[in-house]
């Protein structure tokens, strides 16, 4: 392994462009019961300090930035200000496409609650199939107001062949952890 003896320990957070930082805020918020973590104000990087240390685009300022915690999960959610900010969420498979994936217990009063609450739900719950088949293994897919695709998922006994325990289902929750 190219990183063995550095120290790797694993996924810190994931990053993501939101066109309305205080809306995302209130989403994952909402939603998800995020707690904010942190959070850095307005700023403009140096132009080669953006294009070389970021691979943005050179003339872009930075509106704000937060952290948030869901569970025991760091999401950074980073708000620009761009001519080529921009434009339509690429779907989940367009290259650069992605989603967020979160562990509920029942997944279907989940989703009776995300569409009463409004929460743009695609489809019904669909059985998870391959190596990630098993009792009761579901998931569906969730789509933020900007765009972002979300995805909830359940596995109560476990999948790949019970080498995935069900362990997110015990893992703390945004209130057993204090913030940062």
């Amino acid at each position: 392994m190219i990183l063995d003896g550095v120290g790797l320990r694993g996924l810190d957070h994931v990053g993501l462009t939101v066109p309305d930082l205080d809306e995302a805020l209130a989403y994952f918020t909402d939603v998800f019961g995020a707690v904010e973590v942190l959070r850095h104000g307005a700023y403009a990087p140096r132009p080669i300090v953006n294009e070389v240390n970021f691979a943005r685009d050179r003339e872009v300022r930075v509106a704000g930035i937060a952290m948030i915690r869901v569970g025991d999960q760091l999401i950074e959610l980073l708000e620009y200000v761009s001519a080529a900010s921009a434009g339509s969420w690429p779907s989940t498979s367009a290259r650069g496409g992605h989603h967020l994936s979160f562990y509920v217990d029942d997944l279907d009063a989940a989703v009776d609650r995300l569409r009463s609450a409004g929460v743009d739900v695609l489809g019904e719950p669909l059985d998870m199939g391959g190596a990630e088949a098993g009792p009761g293994n579901r998931f569906v897919y969730l789509r933020a107001p900007w765009g972002l695709f979300l995805e909830l998922v359940t596995y109560p006994d476990g999948k790949a062949n019970g080498q995935l325990p069900p362990s997110p289902r015990n893992a703390p929750t945004s209130d057993d952890i204090p913030p940062v």
